[in-house]
């Protein structure tokens, strides 16, 4: 079974995500759904960590990037022999291969 590490910055990621739903949407009971709904996708990582897709056979650039959907949410992930690290978590419809590869 792989261990999950959350990366500073999707933990900054569900942070806002939260924060989007819960004010800016003044609905914080879907927001706790939605973030729970995203929680629970990527725990499944431990067992199954190479569920995602791989980011290559979506673009024309070399990564190690896996990623996950899960509503209108992408979780971004790396994996090896022991870890699952999650990088980012980010909006479909945002530009999330700028925001991946820049930040």
């Amino acid at each position: 079974m792989h261990k999950i590490r959350l990366n500073p910055l999707a933990l900054k990621d569900l942070k806002a995500i939260k924060q989007y739903i819960s004010i800016e949407l003044e609905n914080p009971t879907s927001a706790k759904k939605v973030i729970n709904e995203i929680i629970s996708t990527y725990e499944k990582l431990q067992e199954f960590p190479l569920i995602g897709t791989d980011l290559s056979s979506k673009i024309d650039i070399k990564t190690d990037y896996r990623f996950l959907v899960c509503g209108n949410y992408l979780v971004f992930y790396k994996c090896d022999s022991e870890y699952v690290s999650i990088y980012r978590i980010l909006y479909a419809k945002r530009d999330y291969l700028n925001i991946l590869f820049t930040d």
